[in-house]
């Protein structure tokens, strides 16, 4: 793991914690939603910020 000082770590937290939620938004959503492209569309930006996610914890590691 790189030397990140405690700014960057605070950023890195904020980060992963906004792409956890809007994950678990657009997963709700793909639930919730009945319309088939909606679904799939939700169900991409739900992957993406899961993506996201895992990319950045990556850096913690």
């Amino acid at each position: 793991m790189a030397n990140l000082s405690a700014k960057e770590l605070t950023a890195l937290s904020d980060q992963l914690n906004f792409e956890r939620v809007v994950c678990a938004k657009y997963q709700a959503a793909v639930q919730e939603c009945e319309d088939a492209q909606l679904k799939t569309c939700f169900q991409k930006y739900a992957d993406q910020h899961r993506q996201n996610f895992n990319c950045l914890l990556g850096y913690l590691q």
